[in-house]
Formats: C-alpha cells, sequence, structure tokens
C-alpha cells in the first residue's frame, strides 16, 4: 500500500499549476453577470492544469491505461461544459449539461464495472430519486425530463466510483478513495447548481459549487494514477 505521504511527494508538484490557476479563479472572481472569453478561460484554466497534470506521466501512461485516457478525455469534455456554463443565461445552460453528461459517462467508464457492488447502486439509486424529488417542483418543459436524465448518468458515475472503495483489507489503494471522494464532491456540486437554478438562491452558491468542482475534478484526475 503506498502512503499519503508518498502520494503527496510523488503527485503534488504536478499539481502545483492546478492550484495557483485554482487561487486565481478565486481570487479575481470575475462577475457572472457579464461573460466573456477571458472569465471562461480564467475558469477552464485548473482544468486545463489537470490535463497537463495528466500529461505529465507520458503519453506512454495514457495510452497503456486506457482509464486515465477516459478521464483526461472527460476533462476535455468538462472544459467544454464550464465554457459553455459561462453564458447559460444566453441560453447555453442544456450544452453544458450535455458536455458533463459526456464527462461523467467517460468516468464512469474509466471507473469500471468491478466490482458490482449492488447494495452500493441501489443506495446510490434512491438517493438519487430524491434529489430529483427535491428538484422536480422546479422543473419545468424540457428540463423535467433533462434533468431526471442528468441525475440518472451522474448517480451512475458516483456508484461506479464508490463501488470499488475499500477502506480495510490488503486491497486497499488511496486512487480508489480520490474516486469516490471526487465523485460525491462532484455530485454535491451539481446538487448545489440544481438547487440554486431551479428551487431557491443558495446562499454562497458560486463559491460552494466551484470549490466542490474543483477539488472533485482534481481528485478524479489523481484517481487516474494507478498505485497500489
Amino acid at each position: 500500500m503506498v502512503s499519503p505521504v508518498t502520494v503527496v511527494k510523488s503527485e503534488g508538484p504536478k499539481l502545483v499549476p492546478f492550484f495557483k490557476a485554482t487561487c486565481v479563479y478565486f481570487v479575481l472572481w470575475l462577475p457572472s453577470s457579464s461573460p466573456s472569453w477571458v472569465s471562461a478561460l480564467i475558469k477552464c484554466l485548473p482544468i486545463f492544469c489537470l490535463w497537463l497534470f495528466l500529461l505529465a506521466h507520458g503519453l506512454g501512461f495514457l495510452q497503456a491505461h486506457p482509464s486515465a485516457t477516459r478521464i483526461f478525455v472527460g476533462l476535455v469534455f468538462s472544459a467544454l461544459g464550464d465554457a459553455f456554463l459561462i453564458w447559460q443565461d444566453q441560453g447555453y445552460f442544456v450544452h453544458g449539461m450535455l458536455m458533463f453528461a459526456v464527462t461523467h459517462m467517460l468516468y464512469a467508464s474509466a471507473f469500471g464495472m468491478r466490482p458490482l457492488a449492488v447494495r452500493t447502486g441501489l443506495v446510490m439509486g434512491v438517493l438519487s430519486g430524491l434529489c430529483y424529488v427535491l428538484l422536480y417542483p422546479g422543473l419545468s418543459g424540457a428540463f423535467t425530463y433533462l434533468v431526471g436524465v442528468y441525475v440518472v448518468i451522474i448517480s451512475f458515475m458516483g456508484w461506479r466510483a464508490v463501488a470499488g472503495l475499500r477502506l480495510v483489507g490488503a486491497a486497499w489503494r488511496w486512487t480508489e478513495l480520490a474516486a469516490g471522494s471526487g465523485a460525491l464532491l462532484f455530485i454535491i456540486s451539481d446538487l448545489t447548481i440544481g438547487l440554486n437554478k431551479f428551487c431557491f438562491p443558495v446562499p454562497y452558491s458560486r463559491a460552494l459549487i466551484m470549490s466542490t468542482y474543483y477539488a472533485a475534478q482534481m481528485l478524479i484526475a489523481l484517481s487516474a494514477v494507478e498505485s497500489r
């Protein structure tokens, strides 16, 4: 088993650009009411840095690990989704949803179907149903169906991420802990977006959404680096 200290020493330096870019986003805090290509670039910059984080392990690493490649492609679609959501009030919210739906399917594929963990899937199914019930009163038109499909997709991704989590025993891997934690943070971020957009204003919603989102993406990217 690889110790957390070893992980920090080996992977931490490669994540420095990501942390710096995240700080730039929160320090500048460009107003969301005035979307621009500059604000899109600043928002996407931490995700670009996660591209570099995976590429820093070499193209051979990505070619040898299909799951890491899928996570890399998922990060590409995430950046597209981030850009579309900058202009969500101009009608691009659905485009952003589509990009992130593709991201979640790629992540779920990367996490795989073993172990199946049926009970974990049932729990995730119940929780996702409760989330949809919570959002449903604020939904109308096509969003009634689109949000429902999106909830199913992100919940499936969360199930596959958490299914591999083993906290005890010889099979324990920090990569699985990163994947499970990242998926749950992603769900929290997207649920906050849904509540804030369709139901009621969430206090400090942007700070909550972006902090959990960036943390989720970092952990999922970190989970691509296989180390037993």
